[in-house]
């Protein structure tokens, strides 16, 4: 969905040439791959562009004739609807040529069913349109990049490699060498001495240098065009984006029900049927037993007192009633208090956040001291959080074993998935080893 430059690769070439041959970048630019696949990228642009733009002009002019009749939109349609699909071939050859990665554009919506919904799905979608665009506007780029690409290109090499056929002319020509100057008199220069062949080749070597940054440079805008054109537009990522993260939520909504409703179920309701069924039987045994009656109902106490406390630490899961009255600071120096090593709590905030990003960022530090205690052996962790700009930045350390990897499906995924939800960003650096350090990004949203 999302445009990808796919650096990554070009990243690696370079790096294996910069291990095997101590070559500035800049003078490597000519010999490496990168570069031939976009020369070639831009050598298949001129015919590919001719016949995009003939497609358009006649799908356009051909629809606009056809307007007086019902024809003129449907085939309209039609010529959207091909260029969506021409696209398509267009961004599978800037994944292979230019290492750029480009999403489908966002799919058609129609509202309906029949041959009338379909055209105004095509004609309402902005990427048709787009796609159109790009068939009319690429010509005159593809154009001036495919010959000032070719001239400066195959002019350099032939310059560069000038020692290795110069032979040609006075073989098959009757000629010394490249003539640069004639004027029909019998005055005529030839390059033909070692100090002009060399000379020569210097220039080529400048020619070729220069081409193969021009050349990149042409790329670049190809990519901006392909990406820009071609790709979905942002306003369709970013909905994309927020649908994926509203299913997050959701699912997340629904796995804390059910963690209450287990919790409930298996703790505090299962007690409260064990202390009914306990004081029945005390109840029964009153008048027989009284001392058996009384034991059974000082127990049946106990069990009110841990019922009552599995109640708490449920509704502290829920919302913790210190976060709403006192913030942030109480909030999570009660949490580390439980903690099983020494936490540190440090909390440099002028003014509160929104309510649901406090909330969030309780459980996130809460859940990542879980993890210190259950994972990571340490001796001691730390808790930092402060505003930046209007982010809350949060911060646990711990000096643990490490090897935390979020990857692995922890719950460190989980929890990555959840800030997300709120445009939020989860980063772990936890060496193998240690120390690890978690760091969290939420927005303010005061």
């Amino acid at each position: 969905m999302a445009t990808d430059h796919r650096p990554d690769r070009y990243d690696r070439d370079d790096r294996y040439e910069h291990r095997n041959r101590r070559v500035p970048s800049p003078l490597r630019a000519p010999i490496e791959s990168r570069t031939w696949r976009e020369f070639g990228y831009l050598m298949l642009s001129l015919p590919i562009s001719v016949f995009l733009f003939a497609f358009a002009i006649i799908t356009v002019t051909l629809s606009a004739g056809l307007l007086v009749t019902f024809l003129g939109i449907p085939v309209l349609a039609a010529g959207l609807m091909a260029c969506r699909g021409l696209g398509a071939l267009e961004r599978a050859r800037a994944r292979a040529l230019l290492g750029l990665d480009v999403g489908r554009p966002e799919p058609l919506r129609a509202r309906g069913e029949g041959l009338m919904a379909w055209v105004g799905a095509v004609l309402k979608s902005g990427a048709s349109w787009r796609h159109l665009l790009y068939a009319l506007l690429h010509l005159p780029w593809a154009l001036v990049s495919f010959v000032v690409s070719l001239v400066f290109w195959v002019t350099g090499w032939l310059l560069l490699l000038y020692p290795l056929w110069q032979w040609v002319f006075p073989t098959y020509l009757d000629t010394p060498g490249i003539q640069l100057y004639g004027d029909g008199a019998g005055n005529s220069f030839y390059v033909d001495t070692p100090f002009e062949i060399a000379g020569a080749t210097a220039a080529g070597l400048a020619t070729v240098l220069v081409a193969a940054w021009m050349i990149r440079g042409f790329a670049q805008v190809d990519r901006v065009m392909v990406s820009g054109l071609l790709g979905p537009s942002r306003l369709a990522t970013r909905v994309v984006e927020l649908e994926s993260d509203r299913g997050v939520v959701i699912d997340t909504a629904a796995a804390d029900l059910r963690r209450i409703e287990r919790d409930l179920h298996d703790g505090a309701q299962a007690r409260l049927v064990a202390l009914a069924m306990g004081l029945g039987l005390a109840k029964e045994k009153l008048l027989e037993d009284p001392e058996t009656a009384a034991a059974m109902v000082d127990e049946a106490h106990g069990e009110v007192k841990l019922a009552l406390q599995e109640l708490r630490d449920l509704a502290r899961g829920i919302h913790p009633a210190v976060l709403t009255d006192r913030g942030l600071d109480a909030a999570l120096s009660s949490i580390a208090s439980r903690c099983t090593v020494p936490v540190s709590v440090e909390v440099d905030l002028d003014e509160r956040p929104a309510q649901a990003i406090e909330g969030i960022a309780y459980f996130t530090v809460s859940e990542l001291l879980q993890n210190i205690s259950k994972h990571a052996q340490a001796r001691n962790a730390s808790v930092d959080v402060w505003r930046s700009g209007s982010r809350l930045m949060l911060q646990v350390t711990d000096d643990g074993r490490g090897g935390a990897n979020p990857a692995e499906g922890s719950g460190l995924a989980g929890l990555a998935e959840r800030l997300d939800a709120v445009d939020g960003i989860l980063a772990v650096d936890s060496p193998p080893g240690g120390p690890t350090t978690v760091t969290a990004e939420l927005p303010w949203r005061r």
